[in-house]
């Protein structure tokens, strides 16, 4: 019976705390009175959506003139997409409702901000009825004649 020893205790297993407890506000305040060295580190970009960025790198190719630059809608396009649009008695708006874009992008593409997109310039020559791309920018659209 001399292994019966009431006095000892034996932990087979002690689990420490985890690690969220080991952060939370507690832990730290109950380890910053015990006088524990505490190290704390700020993670970078920590619980936020940055994939969108805007680094050195991409700010300099912005400011760039020459090769890396985005084509933009020419003025004149812009000034038939509203003309047409005007002579049809229609917005922005019901422009865009009818080729199923954003008012937003009718905007940009008439004041020359939009990159061209050669589906929605096409949803926009079938509405307005007018040329959008090629030379003869501005003229009536030839209605093709179906083939069966």
């Amino acid at each position: 019976m001399a292994e019966s020893d009431w006095d000892t205790v034996t932990v087979l297993r002690k689990k420490g705390p985890t690690a969220a407890q080991a952060k939370s506000k507690q832990a730290i305040t109950a380890a910053q009175r015990r006088g524990e060295d505490i190290e704390t580190t700020k993670k970078w970009s920590a619980g936020q959506n940055k994939q969108h960025l805007v680094t050195k790198n991409t700010a300099k190719l912005d400011r760039e003139t020459e090769e890396l630059h985005h084509e933009r809608v020419p003025l004149e396009v812009g000034k038939v997409i509203q003309q047409g649009r005007q002579e049809k008695g229609m917005t922005q708006k019901d422009l865009a409702t009818k080729i199923n874009e954003k008012p937003q992008v009718i905007a940009d593409y008439e004041c020359g901000k939009a990159i061209p997109n050669n589906q929605v310039m096409g949803k926009i020559e079938r509405v307005i009825g007018r040329k959008l791309r090629g030379k003869d920018i501005g003229q009536p659209l030839e209605a093709k004649p179906k083939t069966k």
